[in-house]
């Protein structure tokens, strides 16, 4: 039981109900029907199981409470913000009525005293949501504490606070199953390799934005890291670090396609943009190939719509300053009719290939 993540219980748990639901159809139709010794003890091991996951990972059994845990979780995420910027303006208040030697006491004991009431709370109540919730404030206390001691002692700042960040995100993340501040600790590593790498090319850290490129290289080591390290342990992670990694690319493209003289390349801007708006194309294709050949379905979505992306801005640059605009949203909207049969015979040969299917 342990060895299964709370995700592993919960498709297990839905594929129980649909099974039940089929059965219960294959029974009326007259098709299937199972004699009461059967039916007793299937309805018994599937009682049994579903107690079990319900109990070691508190999963949905019916839609309603489906409906439920996202009501909660929007609840958790906000509740924790509402509790970090509590803590931020609680700290500000009084602060300046505080003694350096109790301001620093305070700013060491806020993320510690949150980790253990994380760890706390984790252990006593099997749903999470409060441990989600304590974990995001602890993470706010942290990132807190090492802003306000920089200021205490007047260090300057440095890129190395955002690789703290984002080793105690990945901490909290991986320690409480927590997806939220996984891409917290994403978005920090990835800033602090982009900003590492910007002032290698003689930029301020803090400018490493203004240069795109420095985020493709950590994009492409955040959407390979659930094949070099195994997730299957923890809810959803492998998807997060793959659009993750995707965005963090991508969008650093689609900027570069449309201002070439922000680029590290000493060429003409034209000449950058064609190379980015191709290689846009090219990748963005390659991605949806990708998530279809290994069934991951986040890429998928990602790679279609940064392929849209790319096509609708081409289309802009080309047709929209001569075009009528309702002929230009025709234009728009056959191309996606277009890519939609393109997909569509896509899927009919992904279906052709399945083993069993047709047989």
């Amino acid at each position: 039981m342990t060895a299964l993540s709370k995700t592993e219980a919960q498709q297990r748990a839905d594929q129980i109900r649909a099974f039940q639901n089929e059965l219960a159809l294959l029974g009326r139709d007259r098709i299937l029907t199972l004699d009461e010794v059967q039916r007793r003890a299937l309805d018994e091991y599937h009682a049994a199981l579903l107690a079990q996951y319900s109990r070691h990972f508190d999963i949905d059994q019916t839609q309603r409470e489906r409906h439920l845990s996202l009501g909660m979780r929007i609840a958790s995420f906000l509740g924790a913000l509402a509790l970090a910027a509590s803590v931020f303006f609680l700290f500000y208040q009084f602060w300046g009525r505080l003694a350096t030697g109790a301001q620093v006491l305070i700013l060491i004991a806020a993320p510690l005293v949150t980790f253990a009431l994380t760890a706390f709370i984790a252990a006593k109540e099997t749903s999470g949501y409060f441990a989600k919730l304590m974990a995001m404030v602890s993470f706010a206390c942290f990132v807190l504490n090492l802003s306000m001691l920089g200021q205490i002692f007047n260090i300057t700042p440095s890129d190395q606070a955002l690789l703290v960040w984002a080793a105690y995100a990945f901490l909290l993340a991986y320690a409480f199953d927590i997806r939220l501040l996984l891409a917290a600790g994403i978005l920090c590593l990835v800033a602090f390799i982009s900003a590492r790498m910007g002032t290698w090319s003689g930029i301020y850290w803090l400018h490493f934005g203004e240069r795109p490129e420095n985020f493709l290289l950590p994009a492409i080591l955040m959407f390979w890291i659930p094949r070099l390290i195994a997730h299957r342990r923890f809810s959803g992670f492998a998807p997060i670090y793959r659009v993750f990694g995707l965005l963090i690319f991508f969008i650093p493209v689609l900027i570069l396609s449309l201002w070439g003289q922000i680029s590290y390349l000493d060429l003409a801007p034209g000449l950058i943009e064609g190379g980015y708006q191709i290689a846009g194309f090219v990748l963005s294709a390659l991605a949806i190939w990708l998530g279809i050949r290994q069934g991951w379905h986040e890429v998928v979505n990602t790679g279609t719509s940064f392929f849209f992306l790319f096509l609708y801005t081409k289309f802009f640059d080309w047709w929209w300053e001569i075009m009528p605009k309702y002929l230009f949203f025709l234009v728009l909207g056959l191309a996606a009719i277009l890519f939609i049969f393109v997909l569509k015979r896509l899927r009919g040969v992904s279906r052709r290939q399945a083993p069993g299917v047709g047989a």
